[in-house]
């Protein structure tokens, strides 16, 4: 089975004045979490789409879900966990204890927040999943990269070719992923900041997918105007 795993665990403290997480402001006429579920949930490869979600937003998800997208069997909204990794952990053991992993089994796992995930980018994952195991959606570095150690003078300056920017979504062989988790030592866990240095943690190889321009996190207040405007775009 092939799962879509969207990681909606965050707050959003960045965003400015609001108390909202910054997944449930609007974009549009719906809320930009909406917007990132119905990206999975008309792709017909995926099976099930599930929505980790901070404890006291769980109903309101549902609510949300049940107002925009209607009723459906297909969508699981559960608690996300205190880290991404925890989160992504309490995806795989929800997937394990209700379905089952086998060798074929694949997740997808994509922010909240990046409500312009193409097609084209999924279906890829997908495939890239399914033959390497691993891999990351990514575009190629366009700035300078610059590199200090002390946050007050250049280290150095890599070459730009070799750099690219990570986006979502990451997505994995089930069981491959699961296996490397348990195999983390305690120092390696602290230093995690997403699934695909699980890998490279661990020497195996994580595949690129082409990602898009478009495909933005919205973190910041002007990311949500950006966003509106790009939603404007693709409406005219």
């Amino acid at each position: 089975m092939i799962f879509a795993a969207i990681l909606a665990g965050g707050i959003g403290s960045r965003m400015g004045e609001t108390d909202t997480p910054k997944q449930f402001l609007a974009l549009g006429t719906k809320p930009v979490i909406i917007h990132t579920i119905e990206k999975f949930v008309i792709n017909d490869n995926i099976d099930k789409t599930i929505v980790l979600i901070p404890k006291n937003f769980i109903n309101h998800t549902k609510n949300l879900i049940n107002e925009h997208i209607g009723d459906n069997e297909d969508i699981i909204v559960i608690e996300g966990g205190k880290t991404r990794n925890d989160t992504l952990m309490n995806s795989i053991r929800y997937i394990d204890k209700n379905f089952g992993i086998d060798d074929s089994s694949i997740i997808i796992t994509h922010d909240s927040v990046r409500p312009f995930v193409t097609h084209r980018i999924i279906n890829d994952n997908i495939d890239a999943a399914r033959k390497y195991g691993a891999c990351d959606t990514v575009i190629p570095a366009t700035d300078t990269i610059v590199e200090s150690i002390n946050g007050e003078t250049i280290e150095s300056i890599p070459v730009r070719d070799y750099y690219y920017q990570g986006q979502t979504p990451q997505s994995f062989n089930i069981k491959k992923l699961f296996n490397l988790i348990n195999s983390l030592t305690e120092a390696e866990t602290n230093i995690l900041t997403d699934a695909c240095k699980i890998f490279t943690l661990k020497d195996e190889d994580v595949h690129l997918v082409d990602g898009e321009v478009t495909n933005i996190k919205i973190t910041y207040p002007y990311d949500l105007k950006l966003a509106n405007t790009i939603l404007g775009d693709k409406h005219d």
